[in-house]
């Protein structure tokens, strides 16, 4: 087995009862003990913590995320809640309040669908169906258009991960140096069906031999050649092809070196990438920006809010 690489792990003498009283104790009373409350949920993997809203309503009657959201505010309540979802629940709903909310929010949809594996997906379109009540593709495909929509689409059907045809390497590569070569009427189906069908694993080889024969980087082609939208799942599968940890360094870096924190897409990535491989992200950050996630975290975030987000980044580097 390939060694854990998530900073969150399981707690090892678990409780889960215990874990409730402590929970409602924190709640209870004058005053909300919010320290309490981020120690303990940021040091239980998230199965702990579905054992834990088990135990707690069968102690209380009550819905232990109600209670919670009921005796906290702001960004903090909005991560602990989203701490206290299954990960494909959290996914499903990111991406329902992404097409759902007022406008679509496309970076919800690039980033969930260009790094996500294919199980993953597979198992989000079920739990979209029943927890949000609806189908995930009609969603899609009513709120977006052209050939943004339409890589959105394969990526949703996108069957295998793994894999790689020796024989259409050379031909792949072929095809998308053709393709991107009029800069004006640049073949943008090309481009779709190559990055939308198939594996990482596949694409890493095609980007090697594009460059060899081309003498590019294919982002610069894809940046030279599209826009938008299209050009931003373009490019986030071109990186999660080559590796979603320095993808998801990048977004971070991004969500914070700027002026104002982009507190949800911060706050997404820390939650979804903490039982995942959140440790190969810490690194990645180190060696592209020569400081530390938990540095760069401790200086764009504040209280509560910002310590419980110390906590899932796990450790200093």
């Amino acid at each position: 087995m390939a060694s854990y690489r998530g900073s969150v792990k399981d707690f090892v003498n678990f409780n889960a009862k215990q874990d409730a009283e402590l929970l409602h104790k924190a709640m209870k009373g004058i005053g909300t003990y919010e320290d309490t409350i981020l120690m303990l949920l940021t040091s239980r993997s998230n199965n702990q913590r579905q054992e834990i809203k088990v135990e707690y309503k069968k102690a209380h009657g009550k819905d232990l995320v109600s209670a919670l959201k009921s005796e906290l505010g702001g960004l903090f309540e909005t991560l602990i809640v989203a701490l206290m979802m299954p990960p494909i629940s959290y996914d499903a709903s990111q991406l329902h309040k992404a097409l759902k909310g007022v406008g679509t929010d496309d970076d919800v949809l690039i980033e969930i669908l260009a790094s996500r594996t294919c199980a993953q997906i597979k198992d989000v379109v079920e739990v979209y169906k029943k927890e949000c009540g609806g189908k995930l593709e009609k969603d899609i495909t009513g709120d977006t258009s052209g050939n943004f929509q339409k890589l959105l689409i394969m990526l949703l059907q996108r069957s295998n991960d793994e894999g790689v045809d020796d024989n259409r390497i050379e031909k792949d590569a072929k095809e998308l140096i053709a393709a991107g070569k009029g800069k004006v009427g640049t073949d943008e189906d090309k481009f779709i069906n190559i990055l939308g069908n198939r594996s990482h694993e596949h694409l890493r080889l095609v980007f090697d031999a594009y460059k060899k024969v081309s003498g590019n980087d294919i982002e610069d082609s894809i940046e030279g050649a599209t826009t938008g939208n299209l050009e931003n799942l373009m490019l986030a599968v071109v990186k999660c092809a080559k590796s979603v940890p320095a993808y998801f360094a990048e977004s971070l870096y991004r969500s914070m070196r700027r002026a104002g924190t982009d507190d949800h897409t911060l706050m997404r990535i820390m939650v979804s990438r903490g039982e995942t491989d959140m440790l190969d992200i810490r690194a990645c950050f180190k060696k592209m920006y020569g400081a530390s996630l938990y540095t760069t975290i401790q200086e764009d975030t504040t209280g509560d809010y910002g310590k419980a987000l110390l906590y899932l980044c796990g450790g200093n580097d």
